[in-house]
């Protein structure tokens, strides 16, 4: 199984974390979830927001190209990269991958 990294995030993740046995197959924002780092998913992983946003740092070509529909939402987020994408919809596939998790999320609702 390949290896999830997360670099230090102020709030969600201040230590960063690494995931050793993340299951391909399943999307970076249900990894994450499943282990106790709370990434905003406001939408609750339906593509339909830019809350679970991340920055692959190591490991962006090993995932499926974006569809339309999750370009359309990166192009709304914030700190947008050529390496963003929305976590609820990038499934993790058999190589290691590294990410940020951005320090600003676009979400009108957090208090």
């Amino acid at each position: 199984m390949p290896k999830l990294t997360v670099l230090p995030h102020q709030e969600l993740c201040p230590q960063g974390a690494v995931i050793e046995d993340a299951p391909s197959g399943k999307s970076i924002c249900r990894v994450l979830l499943d282990n106790h780092i709370e990434i905003e998913h406001a939408c609750e992983l339906s593509c339909a927001c830019t809350t679970c946003h991340v920055i692959v740092k190591e490991g962006f070509s090993s995932l499926a190209d974006a569809s339309d529909n999750e370009e359309d939402m990166l192009d709304k987020a914030w700190g947008l990269t050529s390496t963003s994408r929305l976590s609820c919809q990038a499934v993790i596939a058999d190589t290691d991958l590294t990410i940020e998790i951005p320090k600003y999320t676009i979400n009108h609702a957090k208090e």
